[in-house]
């Protein structure tokens, strides 16, 4: 079993590495294809291609914040400095982070400067609820897909679960996303022979718990067996994200129970 599960986890993987995304530009070719194809194909396939923007030494989020920090101090407050705003919003940067960092630049940049590039910065993020670019950044942090809207077992998680199915067949195997706070009711993995559930953390910091011990923390890497018949619940820590891997393990007569929620008191005593 375990052998098996190994196997299929490191096909997954492999898989998920080649997909993950990666930057592709077509801006050089499509303004100076023509007039300059040198220096096209050097913008487009060298300083977008491989040897920086997709050199993965770096987050895409972290290429990002290194390029607006050096715009701005040249003082090259105009469309390309927009573009690279929205595209480093794209790549998670959030509100309060962005904020930062001009705040900073402005004593290395100039004052004037930071002013020139709030002004668009405001215009990017005019949006105030940072959580859908903290979605976008956490997904920077994984290769796995976060998902869709959890919305067939929404009933049974207090807060905001995202569910990608990564296996359907010999282990089935999903990808759950929790958002900070988030975690589902007390549950049992009932069967009569074998069952039960695997986790595997994947990106963010997260719990499991059982029934009359103490929570576990969940980290990427940390493994957390579940046997059958045993009453646990996990999610998301309060100030993380939280994305684990769930195998469901084969047994006879296996069935899901639901039942009732982890309640506050329960949950904020976790730190």
């Amino acid at each position: 079993m375990n052998r098996l599960i190994i196997t299929a986890l490191l096909s997954i993987i492999a898989l998920n590495i080649m997909a993950q995304e990666k930057i592709v530009q077509t801006a050089g070719r499509t303004a100076l294809g023509e007039f300059a194809p040198k220096f096209a194909e050097i913008n487009d396939d060298v300083l977008f291609g491989e040897a920086v923007w997709n050199d993965s030494t770096l987050s895409l989020h972290d290429h990002s914040m290194v390029t607006i920090s050096i715009l701005l101090g040249k003082g090259l407050i105009d469309s390309s400095f927009r573009s690279h705003l929205e595209m480093g919003k794209k790549h998670g940067i959030t509100r309060k982070e962005i904020a930062a960092l001009l705040t900073q630049a402005a004593f290395y940049a100039g004052w004037p400067n930071a002013w020139a590039g709030f002004r668009i910065a405001k215009e990017v993020w005019a949006d105030a609820d940072d959580s859908a670019t903290e979605k976008e950044r956490f997904q920077q942090e994984m290769i796995f897909p976060i998902g869709e809207p959890n919305t067939a077992y929404a009933k049974y998680f207090i807060g905001n679960s995202y569910l990608a199915p990564v296996a359907t067949w010999q282990i089935p195997c999903a990808n759950v996303t929790f958002e900070p706070g988030c975690r589902n009711n007390w549950h049992i993995h009932k069967a009569a022979k074998g069952g039960g559930q695997m986790l595997i953390g994947v990106a963010g910091r997260g719990w499991y718990q059982e029934e009359g011990k103490p929570a576990v923390e969940i980290l990427p890497g940390t493994v957390i067996n579940i046997p059958a018949n045993v009453k646990h619940w996990h999610g998301a820590a309060k100030d993380s994200w939280f994305a684990h891997l769930a195998f469901g393990v084969p047994g006879e007569e296996t069935e899901n129970i639901w039942l009732e929620p982890v309640t506050d008191e329960e949950y904020d005593k976790l730190k």
